[in-house]
């Protein structure tokens, strides 16, 4: 049986549909068991990271982990690895493609709290793989406001940004294939899409699979900043997503692509599939 965190997510949730669709056991963690809304046939479990006796009791009978880490730093993460330790052999986490446990110093916070984690894990005595994600397609239903109900312009500092975003089915895929597979112990997987688009390139795919024609408005940044701040984000990660856009958006800028294909052997996702799979949230 595998544990799912972090299964009311995207790409968790994605692990957890998944492992159910292919009729392995699955159990989540949740902290809201009432409010999840999971496929059936997934085992539910009340727990939170922060507290590591909810962890090490939702663990009996578990024999990997999928593991997302939402809280800030990553001191908190080795009482849970220990209590994963007790029960469990194999541990997948959701990483970063920035991260690097090697470094001393790193850029941003978020990158920083995946470093740590991912050397938590090395520690650990755990069989683990880490899924460093390049940027999620999935971060493009923050534009639902803007565009359901018949919206068509999505108002964005940085149109000309360009990343190769991937599919969380795509994270997933490479997950599960190291939670179920051997020879993925101690391995850095990065995942990215298979290619590099701006934001104007993503919301015409997404106007093709919703069947109107969608376009992008240049927007200041102080009009950015205050809805970033609005969503609840504080000021250094605000101030983080507005420069790693403005690198984005340097026509010298490029990504090594990194699919699930070299993972999992299976053609990975385009954006194109991605719309066409979210439409309805766009609707």
């Amino acid at each position: 049986m595998i544990l799912v965190t972090g299964a009311t997510g995207t790409v968790g949730g994605a692990v957890a549909r998944r492992l159910a669709g292919a009729g392995e056991d699955v159990r989540a963690l949740v902290r809201s068991p009432e409010a999840a809304r999971l496929p059936a046939g997934v085992e539910v479990m009340r727990g939170d990271l922060s507290d590591p006796a909810s962890v090490e009791a939702a663990m009996h009978g578990i024999d990997g982990v999928f593991l997302v880490w939402p809280l800030p730093g990553a001191a908190p993460v080795v009482p849970v690895l220990e209590a994963v330790r007790l029960h469990a052999e194999r541990v997948a986490y959701l990483s970063s493609a920035g991260a690097d446990p090697a470094a001393e110093e790193h850029g941003d916070p978020i990158t920083a709290t995946h470093s740590e984690v991912e050397r938590a894990l090395a520690a650990s005595g755990l069989a683990w793989t880490a899924v460093r994600a390049g940027g999620f397609a999935a971060n493009d239903l923050a534009w639902t406001e803007e565009l359901r109900g018949g919206g068509s312009v999505v108002r964005t500092p940085f149109p000309e940004a360009r990343r190769a975003v991937v599919h969380e089915d795509d994270l997933a895929d490479v997950a599960i294939h190291a939670l179920t597979s051997g020879g993925h112990e101690g391995r850095a997987y990065t995942v990215t899409g298979p290619e590099m688009l701006s934001e104007t390139d993503r919301v015409r795919f997404l106007g093709e699979a919703l069947g109107r024609t969608l376009k992008t408005e240049r927007t200041g940044l102080d009009e950015a900043h205050a809805r970033l701040t609005a969503a609840g984000l504080p000021a250094e990660a605000v101030n983080g997503i507005l420069e790693a856009h403005r690198t984005f958006s340097d026509p010298a800028y490029t990504e090594e692509r990194h699919t699930a294909e070299e993972v999992t052997g299976m053609p990975p996702r385009t954006y194109r599939q991605w719309a066409a799979d979210h439409a309805d949230a766009f609707r």
